[in-house]
Order: structure tokens, then sequence, then C-alpha cells
């Protein structure tokens, strides 16, 4: 069990539990450090602070996670102590989130054309923030095509995806920059995931990045040690966390069941109140 994670969603984006409920959970389960990371919003930020006033042993880092595009691929940023109130900041997240309305609105009308309808209204209702695939996939479940949420991506949502499709998004370095830009810094999501990423960290250390993500909850201790080699050769900080969602799936890692070391996070507050 750790005493950090940096990595959870609430339902400003998609995850299932409100801010006000994951910041109980935290404190529940002892956690000292977390971040709130919801997919490009802030917007669960105020309320998850108001409810942490509660939990004084419990410290609450402001944090995003950013969608970013490179041919062929997805890139997703995290940014802590971020300053929520950045004009900039504000005005990018909102073309991100109409994005995401159109998106989801074109993503739906193929499902139709699949022979696959769900209703747009209900997703909105999933979504109760920002839109999400997520919630095109819980409504898929509720209609009975799939059984669970990850076979949506697999066949239907994903990036080669029968009903995907694009949205606007940042360069991974453009993703970089808002982050500090915000008062923030800036930190490489589930690297894992991304084809071909040890040849992007120069470019993102060059426009700022601090690290990447090291504990994750799907990761084998081998995966974990490559990925801290990775870290250490470009002199970026090992950070991590459980990407919790509250999914309800049975293997579904809990809030700090993955998470750095405390001193990791120290040191991403240090560098951002550098800035």
């Amino acid at each position: 069990m750790a005493e950090v994670d940096l990595h959870l969603h609430t339902t400003a984006s998609d995850g299932r539990l409100s801010p006000t409920e994951l910041v109980r959970l935290l404190a529940k389960r002892g956690l000292r450090m977390a971040a709130i990371t919801d997919h490009d919003t802030t917007n669960g930020l105020d309320e998850a602070f108001e409810e942490a006033a509660n939990h004084p042993g419990l410290t609450l880092i402001p944090g995003i996670e950013l969608s970013a595009d490179v041919p062929g691929n997805e890139v997703h940023m995290l940014g802590y102590h971020i300053d929520r109130q950045d004009e900039d900041l504000q005005e990018a997240l909102k073309e991100f989130q109409a994005g995401r309305v159109d998106r989801g609105r074109d993503m739906v009308e193929k499902l139709g054309e699949l022979g696959l309808p769900v209703s747009w209204e209900r997703v909105q209702e999933l979504a109760q923030g920002t839109v999400g695939r997520p919630h095109i996939a819980q409504a898929m479940v509720e209609r009975g095509y799939i059984e669970h949420v990850a076979q949506a991506f697999d066949k239907y949502l994903g990036r080669n995806g029968l009903a995907y499709s694009e949205r606007v998004k940042l360069t991974p370095e453009g993703a970089v920059r808002l982050i500090t830009q915000a008062g923030g810094v800036a930190v490489l999501a589930h690297p894992i995931y991304t084809t071909d990423y040890i040849d992007m960290l120069p470019g993102l250390k060059a426009a700022g990045l601090v690290g990447m993500e090291v504990h994750y909850s799907t990761l084998s201790r081998d995966a974990i040690a490559d990925l801290a080699r990775v870290a250490k050769e470009h002199d970026l900080l090992p950070c991590g966390g459980s990407d919790y969602h509250a999914m309800d799936k049975p293997d579904e890692a809990l809030p700090g069941q993955a998470g750095p070391p405390l001193e990791v996070a120290e040191r991403l507050a240090d560098l951002a109140s550098r800035r």
C-alpha cells in the first residue's frame, strides 16, 4: 500500500465517484498525498478541495490529464500543482471539452449506423460532466451490446475501432507547455501504452517534462524496474498511481495500490513552487 497516488479520476471526467466521494475514500484508505487528474478538465477540483479540508491527514494536489496526439497514437500528459484559475489553461480546456462533445455525438451516430444505437441523452447522463468514450461504452453495456467497457474499446471505440472519431488535441510538447505555463509540472502518463515513447523523451524534456509514470496499477515488478531505469537514464522523476476510475471491475486497483514514494511527490511540489 502506497502513501501516494498521483493518478485518480472523478465524475468530472470518466470516473464513477464524485470528487467528494473520492476524497473520502482516499482519507479512509490512509493516503497522505493524492492528485485528482481528470481528463481535460479541472471542474472537480473545487469540490474535492472543499472536502479535503475535512481530512487534515491528506494533502490534495490539483492535477489534470491532458490528451495529446502523435501520428498513429495518443499520448496522455499529467499535470500537477496547476493553477486551475489560469485563463489560458481554461480557454484551452473549453475547446477540448467542446471537441469531446462533438466527437461523442459522431461516435454515437456511427454506432447507430452499425446497428448498435445508443441514446446521446443517456451518454450525457452517464457523463455528469465532461463526455468521454467510457460513457458511450457504459451506454453500450446497458443496451446489452457488450459485457464490459473494455470490449467497446477493443472493437468500436478504440483508435482503430469501427466507430472511432478524432477530436481536437494538443501535441505532447504542447501539453507539457500548457501545464508549465499554468504553473504546474508535467509528467508522461502510462508510457507503456505509447509506442516509441523513449524516442519522445528528449523533445518532451526540452519542452519542460519533469517525470514519467513508473508505478502503475497493471504493471509487473519487472516492467516497473524497466521504466524506473529509463526514468533514471533521462533524469525524470519516477511517478505513478492507480489510474482509479471506480469502475467496480474485479481486478481494478484501488487508490494507493500503486504509487511512488512520498519523496517523489514532495519533489514535484518543490519543482512547482520554484515556478
